[in-house]
């Protein structure tokens, strides 16, 4: 009887969940239900799901409208209609166009008019008018009364009460950006859009039996089938070539064809293991995806792309052969049920990373290359603060006013009944879906049209994207293939570039001779004593630490490192027992000996995500099939799933039937439940372990290299500032912009490195553009005069030059030049390029008196346009160093109370488990040593951070596996001295003088 049903997917004019809609009809005994989000297709697929489950025959459609504006209503009669639906759909979101009020011919498609614009044009066999029980009066006097054989009912259901109607309206107000009172009416639903029982429904039109009978055949004429879970065959891609058969020969074929690169002398072990996965993966269905992949990796080696093949499918060796993957899973033992199993139906997880200048063409060969394809969405939804602030604006409240509300600085009895209602529906309204976003790397590639499923939109990157998420296309059957972006990878091909230009005499590198950097003792003493600043994945403080406790000096150390590192591991308690079993062999007499037996490597302690299935396989004897459910729920994607709640029952049920101890078996399940969602798998920890070795080697031998790739790939854990001071503690010249030796990039020469003209604030990018192709043509500049005469910019631009002193090469000061471009270009937003001009007038020339500058005037100008200084932050303090005691004294100090001055690196905020909040702050000490400290809560709330700068820091210096921390006990941040170039200069404490500047800026410095 409803087939105009809406639920919060109708963006910022829906209020209830589709369950929610679903729990409503059973609740008004309702046998079916046609849902029809306005202009969206997002949840569909989960209706017709959750439909089944509840009895209720579900039929799809969708309202079209322009903003509020209905103008028809597509109903699908079988899934044919449903994919013209989408097709119309998504040409439109695509082309930005308007609807008309006319529909365009459906073949398998109903299409209802409403009532009130419905002007009397000649309706075809798949269309009707649909009238609401409020439009009777008005049919009763209409000329179209006579059309009742072409009309049905169309009750929109769009709320469930006058609380849902409110948030309806502040959703309508927040999406045309308007107060509440200014809201149009024609913007918003009507509060009579209600469900209520049939019989009710049939009551309103009694006296139009021929309405109820045309509803109810239309709807008896539709019908929606999909299959969902994963019992059921995958719907990417059936063939990679034309058959089962072809592709299972091919595949074959690469295997014979790539044995040699992998497996020069191949054993028996690994011929087996190969033959065994090629059976398994006809079996299961799995060659197109396999196939699909190396597909992908090798266009990206044809291209000469760096990429890193990770996820679960790592633990395949035939991945492995393929190239797919780098990690040898025969050598790693890695657990081969992780990667694939009679009993699971879903193919393995490939996350390929590229580096993020390449991702962009690989996808687009992706899009050129298989027919089907389209990107993921991810949902978007209102965040509590967020949704106080929009619904402060929509009650007209003072911004004042709404920022005590958003931070929460409030006394609820305090507020005003306005403020109550903002505080009462932004809960109502948090983690309504907003808009519709694009998943960071996920990729469909179907065997059938991607409007079988969804209708599409056109994010920025321009291509078609689903209106549903990952989570919804892996219920319906369609796996997405993820192609993700790493800065990573950019660092390391970008260092290998640069080694080839700035040590031309130099052996080319083979930055894929992982074996070889694996045995190296350079690298196993960084990795010892975590020297790995801007190496990939081992640079932050908390890896650092963890690298040094665990005394990392091999491969395998690193990959279990890689995974004892997530937050879930942490938190169990299991990483800090970790910790204690590696480096106390006597504690693992502790793990419980199933535990011990099965995860040996790892002492009884789960470290891996394939760790889940091995301990809820042997310990409490789920069967593969359960196991791996069990291992997906936990991801939290399914956890509020059926299948996810009857694994977890079974987990406890067969852990008892096996005689353990409850106790044991809850203890089990808790550090099951605390980690597995964050955990890697093995195969994929080894993987990124491989990328961290191609890092680290090349830190180890070309640091001043790796260092300016790092900074061209914009850094990594720590802002560009840090890895600027880490070149230079290796022995490099640090030097600002220079307009004849910089790059858009940062550019090194010997051991001098110049930064990059990209790194300045406010300079354009047409600017740079400009600049650099002028210098190309031309040859370098010889004054600013010269520069001003070949290239084209504004004062402001060329102002901006002067300041980061990219002209400093004239041998004139900052003053001098300021006033020169100021001659030469006077109050012109833009000049003529004179280089283009037949005739060069030479410009007047000016005699300046003597200007006078400083160093302090250039730092603050460093500060304000690089966003840090090139000079030893200490030496802007006001008053004289408080400390000198530095990181190395600290060993000397465990267990006493120290003093020490630190310029802030990082902050870390967690909680405890009782959710105060506390601190880990990284900080540099007087001489550019790193400097740990941790701030329990009650220091930190009351010694709390102030933002960047130097810090004293007091504290008792404690010490843990050989990891040194100072346990703050009070910390106040020190002023600098003001800045120059706005100060009296007869009020303001200057630097001392220029000489002691560069005296402790060169204290920073070791050599090379």
């Amino acid at each position: 009887m409803y087939l105009n049903c809406h639920s919060y997917y109708s963006l910022r004019y829906g209020t209830f969940k589709p369950v929610e809609l679903l729990d409503l009809a059973v609740g008004f005994g309702l046998e079916s239900l046609v849902f029809t989000d306005i202009n969206n297709t997002s949840a569909c697929l989960d209706f017709v799901r959750l439909s089944e489950k509840r009895n209720i025959r579900p039929v799809v459609g969708v309202d079209f409208r322009n903003g509020a504006d209905q103008k028809y209503v597509g109903i699908a009669k079988n899934n044919e209609g449903y994919r013209e639906l989408n097709e119309h759909l998504s040409e439109h979101i695509h082309r930005h166009k308007a609807f008309d009020c006319r529909a365009p011919h459906f073949e398998n498609a109903f299409v209802v008019y409403p009532f009130q614009s419905y002007r009397g044009q000649d309706l075809k066999d798949h269309e009707f008018v649909g009238v609401h029980s409020e439009q009777l009066p008005q049919l009763r006097l209409s000329p179209w009364l006579g059309m009742s054989h072409k009309m049905v009912i169309l009750q929109t259901v769009s709320f469930r009460n006058k609380r849902d109607f409110n948030a309806h309206r502040l959703l309508r107000a927040i999406d045309n950006n308007t107060l509440l009172s200014k809201l149009p009416t024609s913007e918003e639903g009507k509060p009579w859009h209600l469900m209520s029982r049939p019989e009710e429904l049939r009551a309103h039109f009694e006296d139009f039996p021929e309405i109820i009978d045309n509803t109810n055949r239309l709807i008896s004429q539709c019908s929606i089938h999909f299959t969902f879970g994963t019992e059921q065959p995958h719907k990417n891609l059936q063939y990679y070539t034309t058959s089962k058969v072809d592709d299972y020969l091919l595949l074959e074929k690469l295997c014979k064809e790539g044995m040699a690169y992998r497996y020069p002398k191949p054993t028996k072990k690994i011929l087996e293991r190969v033959k065994m996965e090629l059976n398994i993966i006809r079996e299961k269905d799995f060659l197109s995806y396999f196939l699909i992949n190396w597909d992908i990796t090798s266009y990206a080696r044809s291209k000469g792309y760096f990429y890193v093949g990770r996820g679960s499918g790592a633990n395949s060796v035939v991945a492995y052969i393929l190239r797919i993957t780098d990690v040898d899973p025969i050598e790693l033992d890695l657990y081969f049920e992780r990667f694939i199993n009679l009993y699971r139906k879903n193919p393995p997880d490939f996350d390929l990373d590229f580096s993020w200048t390449d991702r962009d063409d690989v996808t687009r060969y992706i899009f050129d290359r298989f027919e089907h394809v389209a990107l993921i969405a991810t949902y978007s939804t209102f965040q509590y603060r967020a949704v106080v602030r929009e619904l402060g604006k929509v009650f007209g409240l003072p911004k004042h006013e709404i920022d005590v509300l958003t931070k929460g600085r409030f006394r609820m009895e305090k507020l005003d009944q306005l403020a109550k209602l903002v505080l009462q529906y932004s809960t109502l309204i948090q983690e309504f879906p907003n808009h519709l976003s694009v998943h960071a790397g996920g990729i469909l590639i179907a065997d059938t049209p991607i409007t079988s499923f969804t209708a599409t939109f056109l994010p920025p990157k321009g291509y078609p994207t689903t209106q549903f998420d990952m989570v919804v296309a892996e219920d319906v059957g369609l796996y997405k293939f993820d192609i993700l972006s790493q800065r990573g990878l950019g660092k390391i091909k970008d260092a290998v570039e640069i080694v080839k230009i700035n040590r031309p005499e130099e052996e080319l590198i083979d930055i894929h001779d992982i074996k070889r950097f694996k045995e190296d003792e350079r690298i196993k003493d960084m990795l010892r004593n975590a020297k790995a600043i801007g190496c990939f994945y081992v640079e932050s403080p908390a890896m650092r630490m963890l690298l040094r406790k665990l005394r990392v000096d091999d491969y395998l150390g690193l990959v279990a490192a890689s995974s004892v590192i997530r937050p879930g591991v942490a938190r169990s308690g299991m990483m800090r027992e970790y910790i204690l079993r590696f480096r106390f062999p006597e504690r693992r007499k502790d793990a419980h000996p199933i535990l011990l037996d099965i995860m040996p490597e790892t002492f009884g302690v789960m470290v891996y995500q394939e760790d889940v299935i091995k301990v809820a396989h042997y310990f409490a004897g789920l069967d593969m099939g359960e196991a791996d459910v069990l291992r997906r729920g936990m991801s939290g994607k399914f956890r509020s799933r059926e299948e996810f709640k009857k694994a977890q029952e079974a987990f406890f049920r067969k852990a008892e039937e096996k005689g353990h101890e409850p106790k044991l078996v809850d203890e089990i399940w808790r550090q099951i439940e605390s980690f597995a969602g964050y955990a890697f798998a093995k195969g994929h920890s080894a993987s990124y372990a491989v990328e961290s070795y191609q890092s680290l080697f090349l830190k180890a031998y070309y640091p001043l290299e790796y260092m300016v790739a790092t900074i061209n790939n914009f850094g990594g854990f720590y802002r560009t500032e840090l890895y600027v001071h880490e070149a230079r503690m290796h022995g490099a010249t640090i030097e600002a912009p220079c307009v004849n030796r910089s790059g858009a990039e940062t550019v090194i020469y010997g051991k001098d490195i110049f930064l990059g003209l990209g790194l300045v604030k406010e300079l354009e990018h047409h600017a740079i553009e400009l600049l650099l192709a002028n210098r190309m043509e031309e040859g370098p500049f010889e004054s600013l005069v010269d520069f001003v005469r070949r290239v084209n910019l504004s004062q402001e631009q060329l102002a901006i030059l002067v300041r980061i002193g990219a002209f400093r090469f004239s041998g004139k000061t900052k003053k001098e030049l300021l006033w020169q471009s100021h001659f030469l270009l006077g109050k012109a937003k833009k000049k003529v390029n004179q280089s283009l001009t037949l005739f060069y007038e030479q410009p007047r020339s000016f005699e300046l008196p003597v200007l006078s500058s400083e160093l302090a005037e250039d730092v603050f100008d460093q500060l304000e346009l690089l966003g840090f200084s090139l000079e030893d932050p200490f030496a802007l303090l006001r008053q004289e160093k408080p400390s000198t005691l530095l990181a190395a004294d600290l060993p000397n100090y465990i267990g006493k109370e120290v003093e020490i001055a630190g310029y802030l690196v990082t902050i870390k905020n967690t909680r405890t488990h009782n959710g105060k909040g506390m601190y880990f702050g990284t900080f540099l000490d007087l001489k550019g040593a790193w400097l740990d400290t941790v701030h329990f809560p009650p220091v930190a709330e009351q010694y709390p951070f102030r933002g960047r700068g130097i810090y004293v820091i007091k504290g008792m210096v404690i010490e843990e596996f050989d990891c040194i921390n100072i346990e703050t006990t009070s910390m106040h941040k020190l002023d600098i001295i003001e800045d120059p170039r706005f100060s009296d200069s007869r009020t303001t404490t200057r630097i001392r003088h220029s000489q002691e500047v560069e005296k402790s800026s060169r204290q920073w410095e070791i050599e090379s």
